[in-house]
């Protein structure tokens, strides 16, 4: 096994140990202050890799399957109690202690993530000013009157400091099916606010592909085709491509900037050519074999795992960094995942109305993929990618369906409402339909992964 799928196994092993461990121990921590006593609280399913009795009585599991956790609780439900310890028992407990055990997993999710934004808030966010080009010809962004230098400001009056905030707030506003107003500072520094009239628009759901859809495109400068990073285990590496390599002709045409470079590397999918390159002065050819993908519109396009040598004063002149003090690092902590949590609400509800793609659905796989890039890109983006996929777990698991703490929750409340719990036979349905409804969701989400890496 390649250090790429080794660093992303570990990296989903650790997002997902830390993640389950915090909603668990949400539980777990609710369930003894209330009363309740705790007899397993295990990190995974199926077959312990380690265990150990504390001196509470309660077994500590490790097991081999970690795509998941549960507190057991002594419960009459799954077993004879003896009558001393009934009062210790989750059954036997008011609707209301019940309901604050469910609920504090999910809590604890967020309660995690605002922590890890708070952090992040106080060391100081990086990101790229969004800066605009000239939008694509026929496009939304070119009915709205953007232009090539447009600076964006806000999207519908909420302040957009880097361009990931600004293709998020796109993305949010677009699930409202009306018109974006989008505050920019032009090219000869007068503000301005352009429209995006999205009630007809499809699927921009998508954070990654909403600037495209739209027909906004992020300023590029004129860049030297000089190789600034490559890709391990990619094209350019195994052509022995090196950073600081400068590109002088390729497929018998000289390369003047590095958009030619990315044009003519398209053109080739699979196909060989020679490069001529420039290292510590002396020049010398390599033979380049472009990988091949496909694009949305199904062409087939090369690439080979680098990115452009961008000079330090240009990165400078782009570069931002959005940081506060620590009470206003918590409050926006809090903004960022109230926001956060309500788009992963409103895309949830677009998929079941098929306004949006279930595409957007992820399993493990690609899961496993975003953490090794977050952990190979430093502490900081894995801290955003723990925040981002805890409040995403805290969401889904808040959702009414059985099996779910939100099912459980939907059955309290019912209980709270006509004074009787439901009866076992209707509870246990219920949880029926609920591993059909996860079995199904978890099978779309790895039909997804598998395509999205095989494609």
């Amino acid at each position: 096994m390649s250090s790429g799928p080794l660093i992303s196994l570990l990296a989903l092993i650790v997002t997902l140990g830390v993640l389950i461990t915090v909603h668990e121990f949400g539980h777990f921590w609710v369930a003894r202050r209330l009363g309740v006593r705790v007899l397993r609280f295990s990190i995974g399913f199926g077959k312990p890799l380690w265990q150990r009795r504390g001196r509470d009585g309660t077994e500590y599991v490790i097991a081999a399957l970690p795509l998941g956790g549960y507190v057991k609780m002594l419960d009459e439900r799954e077993g004879e109690v003896p009558p001393a310890e009934l009062p210790q028992a989750f059954n036997r407990q008011p609707v209301g202690s019940r309901i604050a055990i469910v609920l504090a997993g999910p809590l604890c999710n967020f309660l995690f993530a605002i922590l890890a934004y708070s952090l992040m808030f106080m060391v100081g966010v990086p990101g790229v000013k969004p800066v605009l080009d000239d939008p694509k010809p026929a496009s939304l962004a070119a009915a709205g009157g953007f232009q090539k230098g447009d600076l964006i400001v806000a999207v519908d009056g909420k302040p957009t400091p880097t361009l990931s905030a600004v293709m998020l707030e796109l993305v949010d506003r677009a699930m409202a099916d009306e018109a974006i107003q989008v505050e920019v500072v032009d090219a000869d520094d007068r503000t301005r606010v352009r429209a995006l009239d999205v009630r007809d628009a499809k699927d921009l759901g998508d954070a990654a592909l909403v600037f495209d859809r739209l027909g906004l495109r992020p300023w590029r400068p004129v860049l030297p085709a000089v190789i600034g990073q490559v890709t391990r285990d990619g094209a350019a590496e195994r052509a022995g491509l090196q950073p600081g390599d400068r590109i002088v002709r390729a497929a018998g045409e000289p390369v003047a900037d590095w958009e030619q470079w990315r044009a003519l590397i398209q053109r080739h999918p699979g196909q060989s050519f020679s490069v001529r390159i420039e290292r510590g002065g002396a020049e010398q050819t390599l033979e380049l074999t472009p990988d091949a993908r496909e694009t949305e519109q199904g062409e087939r396009v090369g690439f080979i795992g680098a990115i452009a040598e961008v000079p330090a004063d240009l990165a400078e002149s782009l570069r931002v960094v959005v940081r506060y003090g620590p009470l206003d690092a918590v409050g926006a902590a809090l903004g960022k995942t109230w926001d956060m949590s309500l788009l992963t609400l409103r895309m949830l509800g677009r998929m079941l109305v098929g306004r949006a793609s279930l595409d957007n659905l992820s399993g493990p796989i690609t899961i496993a993929h975003f953490a090794g890039q977050a952990a190979s890109a430093g502490a900081m983006a894995f801290l955003s990618l723990l925040a981002l996929v805890s409040l995403s777990l805290g969401v889904l698991n808040l959702l009414p369906v059985p099996v779910l703490d939100g099912g459980h929750l939907l059955y309290y409340l019912i209980e709270l409402a006509k004074g009787s719990p439901l009866s076992d036979a209707v509870q246990n349905f219920g949880q029926r339909v609920g591993i059909v409804v996860l079995a199904l969701l978890m099978g779309l989400a790895l039909f997804n992964d598998f395509n999205r890496l095989l494609g």
